[in-house]
């Protein structure tokens, strides 16, 4: 039990200094005393499983990682993780086929937390024409596929501009969730060569950052979207995505529209 409450501690430190707040700033917004939280941290006080919940909600902490704050406070963890073969997620996986589906002649995908693709419509088959089949084994990677010199990145027309929008992304998240898988792949990515120079900047003001994919002759301009559940009590479904892709343009509506057909799914 010693051994216990000063792991709890360092991290509930570890969380609180990663959202940047202040001992003062995050007592105020929990509402509780800096005093006790000081001696949370500093093992002084053991928290309940309550007030583990508490902090935990307040700092953002994912789900996944409450867990581990739980066990570190002994506690039993509250959120279950399932396999998306559990028939308890069945409705939730019937759903997204549905979504994604429904997407169609739009690409579509859905991704867990380390982007590892875990479905897609029929429309992501269309951009994958060229891509080396060891990116398109199982477990494929959404962001190795965009940016690997053997997958999208050499029909990326503005690859310096996409890999930065990519990059910046990820290292987002490895900042809000601590994630060493990420942080690898983050560092993977960043590695990979970056363009000589970039495109030349639109005539027309941007909105935001698109895809503009080399197609033949033609050239497809995408806007990229993220669907997350609202309310989840399950780390499995906390951590799924779906990446959708809208066009930027008519033309690249056209395009889709003639593009997409039967196709397998990855």
């Amino acid at each position: 039990m010693g051994q216990t409450t000063p792991a709890i501690g360092t991290l509930l430190r570890d969380w609180r200094s990663r959202r940047h707040l202040s001992q003062l700033a995050l007592a105020t917004e929990a509402r509780i005393s800096t005093r006790h939280l000081s001696y949370l941290e500093t093992g002084r006080a053991r928290p309940s499983r309550d007030m583990v919940l508490h902090l935990s909600e307040y700092l953002d902490v994912p789900l996944r990682e409450r867990n581990v704050l739980l066990t570190a406070a002994g506690f039993a963890p509250v959120f279950p993780q399932r396999g998306l073969d559990d028939p308890a997620l069945g409705p939730v996986m019937d759903a997204v086929r549905t979504l994604l589906a429904a997407h169609e002649p739009f690409p579509a995908l859905a991704v867990d937390r380390h982007w590892t693709i875990l479905a897609t419509n029929r429309a992501v088959a269309t951009l994958l024409e060229g891509v080396a089949p060891a990116l398109l084994a199982p477990p494929a990677n959404a962001l190795r596929i965009g940016l690997h010199p053997e997958g999208l990145a050499p029909r990326i027309r503005n690859r310096a501009e996409w890999r930065d929008h990519l990059l910046a992304r990820l290292a987002r998240q490895v900042e809000a969730t601590a994630d060493p898988v990420l942080a690898s792949l983050r560092d993977e990515l960043a590695g990979y060569a970056a363009p000589a120079q970039r495109q030349p900047a639109p005539a027309m003001p941007q909105v935001a950052v698109p895809l503009r994919l080399a197609v033949g002759e033609a050239e497809l301009s995408l806007i990229s979207t993220t669907t997350v559940f609202g309310t989840p009590l399950d780390v499995t479904l906390a951590e799924l995505a779906l990446e959708t892709f809208l066009p930027a343009d008519a033309a690249s509506a056209a395009m889709l529209r003639a593009l997409c057909s039967p196709h397998d799914r990855i």
